[in-house]
């Protein structure tokens, strides 16, 4: 399989129910993280992953992780990656 294509440089924080997932690997889903099927005729297929309580996760889009479907920060070292800008709280 050929590695996937970025779909986002940032990670996507997201508190799931407990159940069956599927995390995108092709990057070509509409629904990112996870699966639609877009994938259909390619060699990717989706990351079956498996949530056992309620809590908030932050998840992959680089398709880079080590730690898939979970974000382990691989996109901050990507090319064009741009670090989030500070909130102004003066306003």
């Amino acid at each position: 399989m050929n590695e996937p294509k970025i779909a986002a440089l940032i990670s996507i924080k997201l508190e799931l129910e407990p159940g069956t997932y599927y995390w995108c690997r092709c990057r070509d889903s509409k629904s990112q993280p996870f699966c639609d099927g877009s994938h259909k005729n390619t060699d990717c297929t989706p990351l079956e992953f498996e949530v056992e309580e309620k809590r908030l996760r932050s998840y992959c889009q680089c398709k880079r992780t080590a730690d898939a479907p979970y974000c382990d920060g691989t996109h901050k070292t990507l090319d064009g990656y741009v670090p989030p800008q500070p909130k102004d709280e003066t306003n």
